[in-house]
């Protein structure tokens, strides 16, 4: 028997993320599909709707029209996010935005709303939740097993983004504000918040080493969580990747190496010490992470389980990443 198909999606959006999920999905699930592909250079993308059979145009608008369609997923430049989901939500499709869902918190409450109203699930391309090195230290964490958190530090850094050309919405400053936050930064505070908690303050700074990347190459960041716990995160966008997640409790620390992104298959090395001069290490192989994040939002939008990114979230999330803009550009300390 063939693979049955629950969720005929449009993907918006086919630069290099956009071809990513459909080389993802398409041939490895049976629980999402793309029909349609929508593009404003749809010349640029007509390999791509050509070898996966996708109905091609350069207007989102067919997409929404289009009845077959039952989901939208939007790869776009994040400044288009708010419009594109108000007009799937109302056209009575269930959407999947890529990160960041907006660029500022009411933005984000507006797009969360319509979709609560008209009844369709939010997804969010926040894969690393996935990561069994991820999980296995948000297990840790949440079993109380670390004891008291004290303080979080991680780096998600990589250069493929690097030397991009100038007009390239991934590096305006409208598009992509603070550097790295777009890119890496808003993973990062997306597990500090699902793992422990709301965020009450921050502090960033920024800087740009290559003059060619406008919105900067360089993110640093402070947190404090209304836990009383610290968090800190570097991200350096040319230079080899480097990705590495540490939490530090009263009775053991524990540290998670990446050495993939996310979009590549690879592993990951965890080690816990709960003695001085004692070290646990153990491996793990990485999952298609990006593959299990949108099977989640289809089991969701069939109702088989409640979407794992919760409401609140979702939008505190965006309140940390508009804070952390404002802090980047003033140099100053910024309360939520």
């Amino acid at each position: 028997m063939g693979k049955t198909i629950v969720i005929n999606a449009a993907i918006i959006g086919l630069g290099w993320w956009g071809r990513h999920i459909v080389y993802t999905l398409e041939g490895k699930s049976d629980k999402i599909s793309f029909s349609r592909g929508v593009d404003i250079y749809p010349d640029t993308a007509a390999d791509i709707a050509q070898e996966k059979g996708l109905i091609l145009t350069a207007d989102y608008s067919d997409a929404l029209n289009d009845l077959e369609i039952e989901a939208i997923v939007l790869a776009t430049p994040h400044s288009l996010h708010e419009e594109q989901i108000l007009a799937a939500a109302k056209a009575g499709k269930h959407v999947f935005c890529e990160k960041p869902l907006a660029l500022n918190l009411a933005s984000a409450e507006r797009s969360v709303a319509a979709c609560e109203e008209a009844g369709v699930v939010l997804g969010l391309g926040h894969e690393r939740r996935f990561e069994p090195a991820m999980q296995e230290i948000a297990r840790l964490v949440a079993s109380g097993d670390l004891g008291t958190i004290m303080h979080v530090e991680s780096n998600f850094s990589h250069d493929k983004l690097a030397n991009l050309d100038g007009d390239n919405w991934r590096v305006s400053t409208k598009e992509s504000p603070a550097a790295a936050m777009t890119a890496t930064g808003i993973h990062t505070t997306d597990a500090y918040i699902s793992m422990f908690g709301a965020i009450e303050q921050v502090f960033a700074m920024a800087a740009t080493r290559n003059p060619a990347n406008a919105n900067g190459d360089v993110l640093t960041f402070s947190v404090k969580f209304k836990s009383g716990a610290t968090g800190a995160f570097n991200s350096v966008l040319e230079t080899p990747l480097y990705m590495r997640f540490a939490v530090y409790g009263s009775k053991a620390w524990v540290e998670a190496r990446d050495y993939s992104h996310p979009s590549e298959l690879g592993t990951a090395d965890v080690f816990i010490s709960r003695k001085e001069g004692e070290i646990e290490k153990t491996s793990y192989d990485d999952v298609d992470t990006v593959l299990l994040n949108f099977e989640a939002w289809a089991d969701a939008i069939a109702g088989a389980v409640e979407y794992h990114i919760t409401k609140d979230q979702k939008l505190q999330n965006i309140a940390v990443f508009e804070a952390i803009c404002q802090s980047a550009e003033t140099g100053l300390p910024i309360k939520l």
